[in-house]
């Protein structure tokens, strides 16, 4: 405590408010003062007698409970006795007087507001500052570094341009594109250019597409437009088994998109694998069902060009030089190309498999890929497809086919009326379903895309609601073959008078 009880203590004058010293009193004069816990041990009736002030104080204890005590102070002490005590960890404040007898009665100080300690607002004031200048500086290095290196990548990738040596046995003055794919059918291969072909190319004009394999740029050969596939080099397998596929003798089909040549470029730094193809601007069925509309004919027409090339895929050519059967295994929207003519030809045979009926086996890809989760058949989900059975993989195809139907269907315009275009199940999955959504959806509830009610008052959209029904059945041994469903579209297409 800074006061002692007694009258002969520290000395101060007046009475003070706001913190200024009471003015002394004269030297001759004693004062009666109350007095409460501050009282001399001769005091009767808790008053005292002092020749300097009478004082009033308040302070707080260490559990935060104000006490309030009063009592006399001698004039041997300092004035400033009388001052608040600033600075101080304990509030306290303190009134004093001499006006007259027993006056500080009437003084009532009170605790000065709760601050925080200068010191400790500054310490949390550097600590801030310091956190903040270290994460900012984190953050400018990570990008700096993030930026450098994507510069350092961009600067070593090589710019897309096919500059092969001329082949002159390929290329020979005044021989275009098609000269070169006719000759390569007659001499009896009939699945195009060979691989490794020299074809002089310019530079890709610009990019087309991206895919999980790779992007897909238009280029210019000869003043002819080609795609040229560029596979990332991680997907070597991709690229080696579609080459493989394309390679095959009697491949070549107008519904299946046409290979003119493929390539491995590289250094000891980088590698470059390249696919070229016959190149669509139309884009894949995915982007051209999002922005056009369809009449029965055009509907027919894309129908029914998609299971001819599937058909020609599924079919195995007996011969001297036959074709093997190939299943496609990841067939879907974007997987399918639509010329200028309205037809399709399908493309992406990465994952394709071939059964070889000689010894009766089936050639699955090396690859660790498999096909997209929202096209897969009940089979493949619940992972009860026997994989040794190729006739597996062709029912596969068909299910993933029925879902290719429906998409088409939805944007065939009847009575005035179309759906807007959307992915199969876009109303029971993600955006990006997992294994585990569609296996619930498709293996568990058995459900499949709902039809519209307009379809019922249309023969042709009906009929095309009967045969996607029958393509993605739950049961595999209970689809339509590609070669049913193609015979089946073609009399619809008689029935109505359409030339496909």
């Amino acid at each position: 405590m800074l006061l002692k009880a007694s009258n002969r203590e520290a000395a101060g004058s007046g009475k003070e408010s706001g913190g200024s010293a009471a003015p002394a009193p004269s030297a001759q004069r004693l004062l009666w003062c109350h007095c409460y816990h501050y009282c001399p041990e001769d005091s009767t009736n808790n008053t005292c007698r002092t020749d300097g002030y009478c004082f009033t104080m308040v302070e707080e204890e260490a559990a935060g409970v104000p006490v309030q005590t009063a009592g006399c102070l001698g004039l041997g002490g300092s004035v400033f006795q009388c001052r608040d005590t600033v600075g101080s960890q304990q509030r306290r404040s303190i009134e004093c007087c001499t006006d007259e007898d027993y006056c500080n009665k009437n003084l009532h100080p009170t605790l000065p507001p709760l601050k925080p300690p200068l010191y400790v607002d500054g310490k949390i004031h550097h600590m801030a500052l310091l956190v903040s200048v270290t994460v900012c500086s984190l953050i400018l290095v990570t990008v700096i570094i993030f930026c450098y290196i994507r510069y350092r990548r961009q600067e070593s990738r090589p710019r897309y341009s096919i500059g092969l040596e001329q082949d002159e046995s390929y290329s020979l003055p005044g021989e275009s594109l098609k000269d070169l794919i006719e000759q390569s059918q007659s001499s009896g291969s009939g699945s195009g250019l060979p691989l490794l072909v020299r074809a002089t190319m310019a530079q890709m004009v610009k990019q087309i597409g991206k895919g999980r394999y790779g992007e897909v740029w238009m280029g210019k050969w000869r003043g002819e437009k080609v795609a040229v596939k560029v596979f990332f080099t991680t997907d070597e397998a991709s690229w080696s088994r579609e080459t493989e596929i394309y390679q095959t003798v009697l491949m070549r089909h107008e519904n299946i998109l046409g290979f003119i040549a493929a390539d491995i470029k590289g250094t000891g730094s980088w590698t470059q694998l390249y696919l070229i193809t016959d190149c669509h601007e139309n884009g894949s069925l995915y982007d051209y069902l999002k922005s056009t509309t369809l009449d029965n004919k055009a509907m027919l027409r894309l129908a029914y060009s998609s299971v001819s090339g599937l058909c020609h895929l599924h079919t195995e050519i007996f011969g001297t030089q036959g074709k093997p059967a190939i299943a496609h295994r990841d067939l879907k929207s974007k997987n399918i190309l639509v010329k200028r003519n309205g037809t399709c030809c399908i493309a992406d045979l990465g994952l394709a498999v071939k059964f070889i009926s000689d010894t009766n086996e089936v050639d699955i890809p090396p690859n660790t890929k498999v096909g997209t989760k929202r096209y897969m058949p009940p089979e493949v989900l619940d992972e009860t497809l026997n994989k040794s059975h190729f006739q597996s993989y062709i029912m596969a195809d068909m299910y993933s086919f029925g879902l290719i139907l429906w998409e088409i269907a939805r944007r065939c315009i009847s009575g005035g009326i179309l759906e807007e275009y959307q992915l199969p199940y876009h109303e029971l999955v993600p955006t990006d379903p997992s294994y585990e959504d569609m296996k619930e959806v498709v293996c568990i509830k058995r459900l499949r895309p709902s039809f519209p009610n307009r379809w019922t008052s249309d023969e042709c959209l009906r009929q095309m609601g009967k045969l996607m029904t029958e393509c993605w059945a739950h049961n595999p041994g209970s689809r339509l073959t590609a070669l049913r469903v193609k015979k089946t579209l073609a009399k619809m297409s008689e029935s109505q008078d359409i030339k496909l």
